[in-house]
């Protein structure tokens, strides 16, 4: 029986945590033998001496190196047939192909954290059923396009380097930050701050508000936290002030172009429950009312803003002396 190369540990690559609920028994013999034959493949002796130490699960490294880029798994996927998502159970190799119209080039061997948008494969279509597969990276979101990652099994395993190697969070951030500070607004936002009078420096202060933001999450995104609530406010007060508000959908829409999907200051995408939950939130506690002209916040409501809006403004001598 082979085994895998002593000089990899195995007992510190995998995340024991993380694997506890996806790993299985090691697999025996027979059951290596029906696995292979459902999925008409030889297994490669390395990749089995692999899966009988550890039995399907997440290591601690997930990144393999492809050129400039890089693709990413989040776990092994177990030799046998039960659970359902294993090597030869219904969820398994021979489904990614049937139903998710993957290539049939050989056996899917890893899932990645896209949840069904690229795979990691044991690749037989040079080497025959029987031969030594080559790991491919295959991407559906690119029309199912197919890179070669290693020769083999035992070559992949050791070119798989840790995520920090790609960690671009910090330059994300600072990304963020100047994004905020500086990139223009979008089209619609800067006519509704143009012809806004109620508060006059209502664009600087957005910027504040989204400095602080991206301060206390490291990215720029609205949710349901205060901050957010504040900028889903602006966002209304500067749009009917110009707009009726007919419904909230047709609000949606509107919505999207102010920030959401800006290309300069915006957050590259939103999710709507949050804005529908404070559009209802604001009807329920009576800070927004519909008349004739469209839904409207209420004047004391706007007052409250105006007094949120203070503690974003600079403060100290110099300001004091302008003002």
């Amino acid at each position: 029986m082979s085994d895998f190369p002593h000089d990899i540990d195995l007992d510190a690559f995998w995340d024991h945590d993380l694997s506890a609920k996806i790993r299985q028994p090691a697999p025996s013999d027979e059951l290596i033998g029906e696995v292979q034959q459902l999925l008409g493949y030889r297994l490669p002796a390395s990749y089995v001496a692999f899966m009988r130490r550890y039995n399907g699960g997440r290591p601690n490294l997930t990144c393999f190196p492809m050129g400039d880029d890089y693709c990413e798994i989040d776990s092994f996927i177990s030799i046998g047939v039960t659970p359902g998502r294993s090597l030869g159970g219904r969820l398994g190799s021979r489904f990614s192909i049937e139903d998710w119209g993957y290539p049939d080039l050989g056996v899917y061997i890893c899932d990645c954290p896209s949840a069904g948008h690229d795979m990691i494969a044991l690749d037989y279509s040079e080497c025959g059923l029987e031969g030594e597969p080559r790991v491919v990276h295959v991407d559906q979101e690119g029309d199912y396009a197919v890179t070669v990652l290693a020769p083999n099994f035992e070559a992949f395993v050791r070119g798989l380097v840790s995520w920090e190697v790609y960690d671009t969070s910090e330059q994300d951030y600072q990304d963020d930050l100047d994004k905020v500070a500086s990139a223009p607004f979008s089209p619609l936002l800067e006519a509704l701050l143009e012809h806004f009078r109620d508060v006059p420096d209502l664009g600087p202060l957005i910027r504040q508000i989204a400095l602080r933001i991206v301060r206390d999450k490291r990215y720029f995104a609205l949710h349901a936290d205060p901050l957010s609530q504040l900028l889903y406010d602006l966002q209304f007060w500067l749009y009917q002030n110009r707009h009726p508000v007919t419904s909230e959908e047709q609000y949606l829409e509107a919505y999207r172009e102010m920030i959401a999907f800006a290309k300069g200051f915006g957050t590259g995408g939103y999710a709507p429950d949050f804005i529908r939950d404070w559009f209802r939130a604001r009807l329920a506690d009576g800070h927004m009312r519909q008349a004739a002209g469209g839904f409207a916040l209420t004047p004391g409501y706007r007052a409250q803003l105006l007094e949120q809006l203070s503690q974003f403004r600079p403060t100290g001598p110099h300001t004091q002396e302008q003002s």
